[in-house]
């Protein structure tokens, strides 16, 4: 069953069940007041009839039946009186019914008054107080107006029910149809949208309702989708373009170093050229690797409280161990006696692959250049700079350069793959830290890096 469906009938049956429990409320308390009404005439019918009998002397048994012929009365009414000793002193009627059982009329003398049902009559039992005697007053009638009105009632509410519930089905049906239209536009659009189209838009509305924030909220998605799958499919071009280039490579020199017999030097020459591009093909197969794992492993490493500037030293002198011509300076701009105020929290082998490529990049793209490790600090934060003075990047490829395989127009005669910065300011965001870069053409470039405090 749809929503649609569902709502007309939840609709419907909640308006009917109002519906019914008004007109049972309405129902009852007409019938009540009914019977309150027409046992109160009924009660004043017996006692006025009493009164002229007992109280007064002048009117007799049959001057009262006179009377009571000559007077408005109700419908089957019938009135007798029995004296202390359960005999009858007077029966409006002039043929005799049946006798009150004798049990009944002791009744009435314990409650003083009664009041019950015989088929279609209503039957009120009193105890009178005469001048030296008590009688006892049974009147009975039928309220033949007041049921009448009271069927009607039932009629008009049993009518005005169906009606509503029918005309309640069919407005809950256009309410929900109508409430529904956005959403049924939503996933039509939806259904429209695929991997060739990703740039596609819902439409927001007022931008105020429910359904205007799902559809603002599913658009935010289809962009953060459309972001990923482009990134996706740049990450799979440059990775398939950048394996490529050194596997052709490899497959050359073998083809040519085999088209004739060689010398050992030219063999030696050839497997070292074959080397250095193995080198590179493993190299680019270990920061894709380590790139998918920093996206698998969603943020759980184990971390310990680490020294900063231990890890800038350790990092230094790791990376100028295989590249002994470049020139770093390592700088404090802070005297911390307490070693608690250089401390951070993180993973050491991560945090090392970070400062190393960055300080890797500093030194490649500063020609030759040195670059400057300063370690400093501000509130909360220790911080890094790392400054080189090499061909910089333009304004324009800032906001590029930390995509991966992503290289500026001119760092294309330097060696890289451009997956070191990616995976670096993935790094560092997953240590809460901060990685902001600076950089102007042929000024050179100053990256800043804060952690937090341990």
């Amino acid at each position: 069953m749809n929503i649609k469906r569902k709502l007309a009938i939840q609709f419907a049956l909640i308006v009917a069940s109002i519906l019914l429990m008004f007109s049972l409320a309405v129902y009852f308390s007409s019938a009540q007041y009914r019977k309150n009404e027409f046992s109160s005439r009924l009660k004043d019918k017996a006692l006025n009839i009493a009164k002229l009998l007992i109280d007064v002397d002048e009117v007799d048994n049959t001057l009262l039946k006179v009377i009571n012929r000559n007077t408005i009365s109700l419908p089957e009414e019938k009135v007798i009186i029995y004296n202390y000793l359960n005999e009858e002193i007077y029966n409006s009627k002039e043929e005799n019914g049946d006798s009150i059982p004798v049990a009944l009329l002791n009744q009435i003398r314990l409650d003083n008054e009664i009041y019950y049902r015989e088929a279609k009559k209503e039957v009120i039992g009193l105890l009178y107080p005469g001048k030296y005697k008590r009688y006892i007053v049974v009147a009975s009638a039928t309220d033949t107006f007041g049921l009448s009105k009271l069927r009607n009632l039932q009629y008009v509410l049993v009518f005005v029910f169906f009606i509503s519930v029918a005309i309640t089905i069919a407005a809950g049906w256009l309410f929900a149809s109508q409430a529904l239209k956005p959403i049924s536009k939503i996933v039509t659009d939806v259904n429209n949208i695929s991997a060739s189209n990703l740039h596609a838009r819902l439409g927001e509305g007022n931008r105020r309702d429910e359904i205007a924030n799902l559809a603002i909220i599913f658009n935010k998605m289809l962009e953060r989708l459309e972001t990923a799958f482009h990134i996706q499919k740049n990450f799979v071009a440059n990775a398939s373009h950048e394996l490529r280039t050194p596997l052709t490579s490899v497959t050359s020199q073998i083809q040519v170093a085999l088209l004739k017999e060689r010398k050992g030097e030219e063999y030696e020459k050839v497997l070292q050229s074959i080397l250095e591009d193995v080198n590179g093909l493993s190299k680019l197969s270990n920061d894709l690797l380590e790139l998918a794992q920093m996206d698998l492993e969603n943020k759980k490493i184990t971390v310990n409280p680490l020294r900063l500037d231990e890890l800038l030293i350790e990092s230094i002198e790791a990376l100028t161990e295989i590249k002994h011509h470049y020139q770093i300076s390592f700088e404090y701009d802070l005297l911390a006696e307490d070693e608690e105020k250089l401390t951070i929290v993180g993973s050491e082998t991560l945090l090392k692959s970070a400062l190393i490529n960055l300080i890797d990049n500093a030194c490649k793209f500063s020609n030759g250049l040195p670059a400057t490790v300063r370690l400093g600090e501000e509130p909360g934060y220790l911080k890094i700079k790392i400054i080189d003075k090499g061909i910089g990047i333009s304004k324009e490829e800032l906001s590029h350069v930390r995509e991966p395989f992503y290289r500026a127009d001119n760092s294309s005669n330097i060696k890289g793959h451009g997956l070191g910065l990616s995976l670096t300011d993935k790094i560092i965001k997953l240590h809460k830290g901060k990685l902001d870069i600076e950089s102007r053409i042929d000024d050179g470039t100053t990256i800043t890096v804060l952690f937090p405090m341990a």
